[in-house]
């Protein structure tokens, strides 16, 4: 398995790569990507991540200082309750409306530096399993070709990375924000059945 300094380099050099690519897109299409800072658009949809970034965003938010891990950690409650009582009503998880519990008051993300794939790539065009999505708020028009990143492959990058460093097992599964940052045994040896079976899968 991997080391987790082996595991923290080849993340950020995949990072560093799909920034450049998002920095790419803007520069040649700068009229149709409307990100800007404290717009949390994207920030309202319901994901999960890898264990490879599960683990990125814990080390994050353990170098926080205590008063802002409470505050994380009461939205991270909030948010888990709320996508609770939105699986109850039986909706399209694609269409849930969860606030992300590492976004501050002004709509800024808490965790800028380790914020997962889909953060990073939410703004341009993606496609997944040969279907294309953009953001709602962007400017780019169906029917038209741009550049696009293939997101699938990002997600099957993070699971090998994932699995090289913490075998099969653990490393295959993904987990929702909120429980990376109440529990942070998801990311630990320690993590056991009992945390496993606090876990709901949410697919992003």
């Amino acid at each position: 398995m991997k080391g987790d300094a082996a595991m923290r380099h080849d993340l950020d050099t995949l990072f560093a790569a799909i920034d450049q690519a998002f920095n790419s897109v803007r520069q040649t299409h700068p009229e149709e990507i409307t990100c800007k800072k404290g717009c949390a658009d994207c920030c309202q949809a319901v994901f999960d991540v890898s264990w490879a970034e599960a683990v990125n965003l814990q080390a994050h938010f353990q170098r926080l200082a205590p008063s802002v891990q409470k505050q994380i950690a009461k939205a991270a409650q909030e948010a888990r309750q709320a996508w609770e009582q939105f699986r109850a009503s039986g909706l399209d998880p694609a269409v849930a409306r969860i606030r992300c519990p590492l976004l501050d008051g002004q709509g800024l993300c808490l965790c800028y530096e380790a914020r997962p794939i889909n953060c990073r790539t939410y703004g341009i065009p993606t496609v997944i399993d040969g279907k294309g999505h953009v953001c709602g708020l962007s400017g780019f028009e169906p029917g038209q070709a741009y550049p696009t990143v293939n997101l699938a492959a990002l997600q099957q990058t993070l699971y090998d990375l994932s699995v090289q460093l913490a075998g099969k097992e653990k490393g295959g599964r993904r987990w929702p924000i909120a429980l990376v940052i109440l529990d942070d045994r998801v990311t630990t040896e320690k993590h056991n059945a009992k945390a496993q079976r606090q876990h709901t899968e949410i697919k992003g």
